[in-house]
């Protein structure tokens, strides 16, 4: 049975898991929008949702929180400063997941996840 089981396993052990979506929030952050399979994409989403709505509370606390799980200091800042006022108005639903389709070399099927209103900033 499958109660109670909450996150993907991603064919990784837990620390490789953990490492590779902080490392891939960090690359989110920073770039916007991030080409992936659809099952690590459904992944990332509830982690990105999550530091940005840490972002949105704007305390010293929430600031610590988000430096102890993104990566750069830089992508930090980003997402105090731009990302979170952005949507300071919205209730959740930052993320969006577009399917690209299927891989040819190892049938994986992709996705894209991008933030809500970053195609206006191209």
């Amino acid at each position: 049975m499958r109660h109670r089981l909450a996150n993907r396993k991603l064919g990784r052990t837990s620390s490789h898991r953990r490492a590779m979506l902080r490392n891939m929030v960090t690359e989110f952050i920073d770039k916007e929008r991030i080409v992936t399979t659809l099952p690590k994409a459904k992944e990332l989403r509830s982690v990105a949702e999550k530091m940005i709505t840490l972002g949105k509370k704007e305390g010293l606390h929430s600031r610590r929180q988000a430096l102890a799980y993104i990566r750069k200091k830089d992508v930090v800042h980003k997402l105090f400063a731009d990302i979170a006022p952005r949507f300071a108005e919205r209730n959740g639903g930052y993320t969006r997941i577009l399917k690209l389709g299927i891989r040819k070399g190892d049938n994986a099927e992709t996705a894209i996840l991008e933030m809500v209103g970053s195609e206006d900033k191209k």
